[in-house]
C-alpha cells in the first residue's frame, strides 16, 4: 500500500476518532447531568442529549455544501475547529441550555465529518485498497468510542464536577487533529471537477505517481463540468444510488446501535449490574467493537461489502433476539452483557465496516458530496430520533420489546442485502457511477 496515501488517509480518518469520542463520551456524564439539573426524562433525552444529535443532523444535511464548495480538506479543518469549541464550551457550561448549545456545535462537526472524511479518502485511495482505507474512518470511530469509555471510567471519581473533565478532555485530540489535517493535500478528483488541473497534477505526482492526470480525467469525463449543469442526486437516473444510500443508513440506525452506545451504562444497570460494573462492561463493549472493526477492515476488500453485511445481519438477529428474551424473561447476571457483546461484534464486522465505505462509492464524483450528505443525513436524523426516545420507551414498555423490534428490523436488512445491495469491491468509482446510474431499483 502507498505509504503516503496511507498516512493521508489515517490523518483524515482522525475525524472519525473525534466522531466516536464525542458521540459516546456523554454516556458517562448523562445520568449525573440529569440529577444535577433535575431534568425530566423527556427534557433530558430531547435537549441535554438530543441537541448534539440534531446538530449532527444539520451538519450532515448541509455538510455537502462546504465539501463541494470549499473542498474536502478545508471542510475537515473546520470540523476540527467545531470539535474544539464544543469540548471547551461543554466543560464550562453551568446550565443545561448552554451545555446543549455547546454539544450542538460538536454535533455539527460529527455530521459534517461523515460527509467530508469518507468522500476525501475514497477519492484519494486506489480502487484495490479503497475499502480498507475508507474503513480506517470506522476504525478511528470505534477507537474513539473505546477511549471515551475508558476516559469516563478513569474520570468518574475525580470530584463532584467529574462530568466537566469527561466532556472537556476531547479538546486535546480535537486541537491535535486540526493541526494534522492542515498538512494533507486537497483531493485531486475534487480539483478536477473545479477545472484546477495544474494543482491536481502536482498532488498526483506527489502521492500517486503511478496514476496520470490524463487517465483520471478520461475516467471522469462524465463528471467534469456537470456541476455547472445543475445536476442533482434527486434526478431520476440517480434514484438507485439514492435508494441504496437511504436503506443502508436506515437499517444502520434501526439496529439500535446508537441507542445502545449512548445509554450503555444505563442498559447494563437495567440488566442488574452495579454502576461500576456497568462502566467496566462499557469498556468491554469498546474493546469488542475495536477488535471486530479491525476484522471487518481486513476482510472488506477480500470478501466484499455484501458478505460482511450477510455476516453482520445474521449476528444482529441472533444477538438482539437473545437480549430481548433476557429482559422479557428477567435473566440476571452476565447474560445481557454477553449478548450485547455479540451484538456489537456483529455491528462492527458488518454495518460498522461497510456503511461509510458503501455510501462514498455509489454516487458519481461530481455528486459525491451531496450523496454522502444525503446518506449521512438519513443516518443522523434517525440517530437523533431513536436514542432520544430510549429513556421514555424503556420506562413505558421496557427494554425487551424495544430490542425485539430492533431484531425484526434486522430481518428486513437481510432481505435488502440479498435482493438489492450490489457488490462494489475492487471497482473504480467511475465504473460504479456508470453501472449504478440509471439502473432500475
Amino acid at each position: 500500500m502507498n505509504s503516503k496515501i496511507l498516512r493521508i488517509s489515517l490523518i483524515a480518518a482522525l475525524a472519525g476518532f473525534l466522531f466516536g469520542f464525542d458521540t459516546v463520551v456523554i454516556s458517562g456524564a448523562e445520568k449525573k447531568l440529569q440529577l444535577l439539573w433535575n431534568s425530566s426524562d423527556a427534557f433530558h433525552g430531547s435537549v441535554v442529549i438530543g441537541m448534539a444529535l440534531w446538530g449532527t443532523v444539520i451538519g450532515a444535511i448541509f455538510g455537502g455544501i462546504p465539501t463541494n464548495k470549499i473542498g474536502r480538506k478545508n471542510t475537515l479543518i473546520w470540523i476540527g475547529i467545531l470539535y474544539s469549541v464544543s469540548a471547551i464550551g461543554s466543560a464550562f457550561a453551568n446550565d443545561p441550555y448552554t451545555f446543549a448549545v455547546a454539544r450542538f456545535i460538536g454535533g455539527l462537526g460529527v455530521g459534517a465529518s461523515t460527509v467530508a472524511a469518507p468522500a476525501y479518502i475514497s477519492e484519494i485511495a486506489p480502487a484495490k485498497d479503497r475499502g480498507r482505507l475508507v474503513g480506517f474512518y470506522q476504525f478511528m470511530l470505534v477507537l474513539g468510542i473505546l477511549l471515551a469509555f475508558v476516559s469516563n471510567a478513569a474520570l468518574s471519581n475525580v470530584g463532584e464536577n467529574d462530568w466537566r473533565w469527561m466532556v472537556g478532555v476531547e479538546a486535546f485530540p480535537a486541537i491535535i487533529y486540526t493541526l494534522f489535517v492542515i498538512t494533507v493535500p486537497k483531493s485531486p478528483r475534487w480539483l478536477l471537477t473545479k477545472n484546477r488541473d495544474a494543482e491536481a497534477r502536482e498532488i498526483l505526482n506527489s502521492v500517486s505517481p503511478e496514476l496520470t492526470l490524463e487517465t483520471i480525467k478520461e475516467e471522469m469525463a462524465d463528471d467534469i463540468g456537470k456541476e455547472k449543469a445543475s445536476e442533482s442526486i434527486f434526478m431520476s437516473k440517480y434514484r438507485f444510488p439514492l435508494i441504496l444510500a437511504f436503506l443502508i443508513a436506515f437499517f444502520n440506525q434501526f439496529s439500535g446501535i446508537n441507542a445502545f452506545l449512548y445509554y450503555a451504562p444505563r442498559i447494563f444497570e437495567a440488566a442488574g449490574l452495579g454502576e461500576s460494573t456497568a462502566l467496566l462492561s462499557s469498556i468491554g463493549i469498546g474493546i469488542t467493537n475495536l477488535i471486530f472493526t479491525l476484522v471487518g477492515i481486513f476482510l472488506i476488500d477480500k470478501l466484499g461489502r455484501r458478505q460482511l453485511m450477510y455476516i453482520g445481519s445474521a449476528g444482529y438477529i441472533i444477538s438482539l433476539s437473545l437480549v430481548a428474551a433476557a429482559f422479557i424473561l428477567e435473566w440476571q447476571g452476565m447474560a445481557v452483557p454477553i449478548f450485547l457483546f455479540i451484538f456489537i461484534a456483529s455491528h462492527a464486522i458488518g454495518q460498522g465496516s461497510v456503511i461509510w465505505v458503501f455510501i462514498s462509492e455509489v454516487f458519481p464524483n461530481h455528486l459525491r458530496g451531496a450523496g454522502q450528505s444525503f446518506g449521512s443525513s438519513t443516518h443522523w436524523v434517525l440517530a437523533a430520533i431513536i436514542p432520544s426516545m430510549v429513556p421514555f420507551l424503556f420506562t413505558k414498555v421496557g427494554p425487551g420489546p424495544v430490542f425485539a423490534f430492533f431484531a425484526f428490523m434486522m430481518v428486513l436488512q437481510l432481505l435488502f442485502v440479498k435482493f438489492m445491495m450490489p457488490e462494489t469491491k475492487g471497482v473504480s468509482l467511475e465504473e460504479l457511477s456508470k453501472t449504478l446510474s440509471g439502473k432500475k431499483p
